[in-house]
């Protein structure tokens, strides 16, 4: 069988409108700010001057830079549904990977309808939609959540015991003969240099960074809010300790501290894992905290919710910090806990400065004070009068801080560095394929790719949340 073509049968129709919308785009593009800088050169402002030569070229290049935007859209999500809706001899490279993501794109579309059904209810979220900026950001981020929840079901091959003969650094749509001389299928983004499928290992790869990056986040955040309420509000030597021992770490080099992290000699004395023996705590600490401080009034509710906490935290703790789970369920492999560790680490001494700065901002204001007027005690004012008011900056801080760490994740692939060598997450993948890059780009180019566009997606989502935050 033949290579297949990146648009199938498609491309004949498509591919000239969207280099024609393209074209369009990027002329407009330039000629919007060219406007723009001879409005402003004119001096004028107001509706007068909305009327003026250089006001009306405003307008029209403004509206021309939004019409070749949709039509660029346009042209994409026509590829997407004709991919999708052709038939098999027609589709391309393009038309069998969307046909591939059929649950992400229905999951993507149950996701947004049930955003914009409940929209008031959901606050911020809600809000996102009227956002571009956010919208966009959101529908990066749920993408490739749903692809890292499908991925069993997306990928043709299994990313690391499907071997191939013959499919080594191939070209995307190569096709590969069955078992049996008669079936085929397709590497859709060609091989890598061991001859499996990169396709199947971006998917892959997904499932692995979205499973670390977003619990690790959590855990910095856990450790950050826990340490940074008190050090913000209470102030004294606490505040000067911790604030000493934050600056400490942040003013250690993050990669030496990987590569120390994963000598054999460090390993041996089990630091990673007392690391997170005491950084996995926190959590636990914070909710113990959390409900005595709210429901210490209703002493079987509270004594229930801790009683709860302890007993599954406990569990939890058990099987990721020590492996010592008593079900056998939960173990974290000492690659993937070294990893955690590290990210938690270095993560926390931030997410502590930001915590502390908005407790010394926020303890000023009234209603803390009419907290402390009806007698309440520093944890139930630091816990639900300072920290709900400080959502907004840490949600959008949240969604930066994830993106830095998928980029963290994949510089620790790069240097291999914890995770296996064979594993599927998107740095080793870039890693394993950089000797070739100039001869075969596809096996390091797609995981960087999708490191781009996820980053991409958290920041712009970060961007709508800022911006929407500042609104209420």
């Amino acid at each position: 069988m033949e290579r297949l073509s990146w648009t199938g049968g498609l491309g004949a129709w498509l591919v000239p409108v969207l280099g024609a919308a393209l074209i369009a785009l990027a002329l407009a593009a330039l000629a919007h700010p060219l406007a723009l800088l001879a409005a402003g050169r004119g001096g004028g402002a107001g509706p007068e001057a909305a009327r003026t030569g250089p006001g009306i070229a405003v307008r029209v290049t403004g509206g021309l830079l939004r019409l070749s935007l949709r039509a660029v859209a346009a042209v994409l999500v026509a590829f997407l549904i004709g991919g999708i809706l052709a038939p098999p001899e027609a589709k391309g490279i393009l038309g069998r990977i969307a046909t591939r993501l059929w649950p992400v794109w229905l999951s993507l579309g149950a996701s947004f309808a049930l955003i914009a059904l409940f929209r008031r209810r959901l606050g911020l979220l809600g809000h996102l939609l009227a956002n571009p900026a956010g919208a966009v950001g959101l529908g990066l981020v749920l993408f490739w959540v749903f692809v890292a929840l499908f991925a069993g079901q997306i990928a043709p091959f299994d990313p690391v015991t499907d071997v191939i003969a013959g499919m080594k650094n191939k070209p995307p749509g190569t096709p590969l003969p069955g078992s049996d001389g008669t079936a085929y299928g397709y590497y859709l983004l060609g091989g890598d240099a061991l001859a499996r499928d990169v396709f199947s290992r971006a998917v892959s790869g997904a499932r692995v960074v979205l499973a670390i990056a977003p619990a690790a986040t959590v855990f910095a955040f856990m450790v950050g809010i826990t340490l940074g309420l008190p050090a913000g509000y209470l102030g004294g030597r606490l505040d000067a300790g911790l604030t000493f021992l934050a600056n400490l770490v942040l003013a250690f080099p993050v990669i030496l501290l990987f590569f120390l992290l994963v000598t054999p000699e460090i390993v041996a004395m089990g630091v990673p894992r007392y690391m997170a023996g005491v950084l996995f705590l926190f959590p636990l600490i914070f909710l113990t905290i959390l409900w005595n401080s709210r429901f210490r009034t209703r002493p079987r509710l509270c004594a229930g919710l801790i009683a709860a906490t302890l007993a599954l935290g406990g569990w939890l703790y058990a099987g990721l910090a020590w492996s010592a789970d008593p079900l056998g369920i939960l173990a974290l492999p000492p690659g993937v806990l070294i990893v955690f560790v590290s990210v938690v680490f270095v993560n926390a001494p931030s997410v502590f400065r930001i915590m502390r700065g908005l407790t010394l901002d926020l303890r000023a204001r009234d209603y803390v004070a009419a907290a402390q007027t009806r007698g309440e005690g520093a944890c139930y004012i630091m816990l639900w009068e300072i920290l709900p008011n400080a959502r907004g900056p840490l949600l959008v801080d949240f969604c930066l801080r994830i993106g830095y760490t998928t980029i963290l994740l994949g510089t620790l692939g790069f240097f291999g560095l914890g995770l296996p060598p064979e594993s599927p997450d998107w740095g080793t993948s870039i890693n394993a394929g950089r000797g070739l890059l100039q001869f075969v780009p596809f096996p390091p180019l797609v995981p960087a790719i999708a490191i781009m566009s996820l980053v991409l997606g958290l920041n712009l989502l970060a961007d709508g949340l800022r911006e929407e935050s500042l609104k209420e």
